[in-house]
């Protein structure tokens, strides 16, 4: 295992992060309300927690929402002991109550989540607490300064973003710069071999500012796991749930080469996939998930796979995004050939 300063701060995270949406105990959750892909139980959970720990992950991925705050509850315990030996990453924005002031990232909404993250998590600090989404309801300076706040009282010791786009990314660097406040260390992001959005604005965004990105759902949702192809029928969640989406049909082409590959290394298509990203430039740590035991020690694979310049480039082309303006702009100015790529 690998490890990388969490963009421009002291803080070293291992390469592979373990993802706690799946943690969740049947029967515990609200009414109405159910973990999007558990449930581990607490044994797996904490079998899964230690598995990680053994293979050298020290940073565990979770969020008030994830399953209605089961998944800190059952981290916090399966840390237990371990808990001043590795770190928390949690979140806030959504909610799953629903009174007028619950949603998003206002004073009152981050002082009352983060006390009931630190309860459910068991734990009197949070390593790394992120925003889980961009609060179009509050201003800017309201959130920098009740993270400040949290920084400064010590129940948080670095602060992040998820999901947010390339602008909002560089305003909240910039009001923090501006307003003395703690600045977000860190971007959390959709990105995979089917969803490569990311590299057009965030990417470069976050590399320019400093930030360290921590990938979230590196095989689009199960479908680089190898189980999908033009063959096989959709199963488990993505029959029912298909998120993130993905263009299908050039999907396909993308599992087409990754089996190609994996063939060749005697290795997985899932270990292919992540060990695709680890490979990418501007990459801190990529969030992997699991159901299952053998899910989570076959991804913890993927830190042991080398990709040659060649096969890079392979899975580079094929799942190749299209030219978009203004970026394409540099290359016609080169005289590149970009027509080819939309034919």
């Amino acid at each position: 295992m690998k490890y990388k300063s969490l963009g421009n701060t002291g803080l070293y995270v291992s390469e592979l992060t373990l993802g706690t949406m799946t943690f969740d105990q049947k029967n515990e959750t609200p009414e109405g309300f159910s973990g999007i892909i558990g449930a581990t139980g607490q044994e797996l959970a904490t079998k899964m927690v230690n598995l990680s720990i053994d293979a050298g992950i020290n940073l565990f991925d979770t969020a008030n929402i994830y399953s209605a705050g089961q998944s800190e509850i059952m981290l916090g315990k399966a840390l237990g002991s371990k808990r001043k030996d590795v770190l928390i990453a949690s979140k806030l924005y959504n909610t799953f109550t629903k009174g007028p002031n619950d949603l998003g990232t206002s004073r009152i909404a981050i002082m009352r989540e983060v006390e009931a993250s630190l309860k459910r998590l068991d734990t009197d600090y949070i390593d790394l607490y992120q925003v889980h989404s961009f609060d179009p309801t509050t201003p800017l300076e309201e959130t920098m300064r009740a993270l400040d706040d949290l920084v400064r009282q010590g129940k948080v010791r670095y602060i992040g973003l998820s999901n947010f786009s390339a602008w909002q990314i560089a305003k909240a660097d910039g009001l923090a710069k501006q307003l003395g406040t703690e600045k977000f260390c860190s971007v959390q992001a959709y990105y995979s071999l089917v969803g490569r959005e990311l590299e057009r604005e965030i990417i470069p965004a976050s590399m320019d500012l400093g930030l360290g990105t921590l990938i979230w759902s590196p095989l689009a949702g199960g479908f680089l796991s190898g189980k999908f192809t033009r063959e096989s029928e959709a199963t488990g969640r993505r029959a029912n749930f298909e998120f993130p989406p993905v263009n299908k049909e050039k999907g396909y082409d993308v599992v087409d080469q990754l089996k190609e590959i994996a063939e060749r290394k005697n290795a997985s298509v899932a270990q292919i996939s992540l060990a695709w990203l680890l490979h990418k430039q501007g990459v801190t740590s990529v969030i992997i998930g699991a159901r299952k035991e053998e899910q989570l020690i076959n991804n913890l694979g993927a830190v042991n796979i080398e990709l040659s310049e060649q096969e890079m480039k392979q899975l580079d082309e094929v799942s190749a995004l299209l030219p978009e303006y203004p970026q394409y702009l540099p290359s016609m100015q080169r005289g590149d050939d970009l027509m080819s790529a939309f034919s």
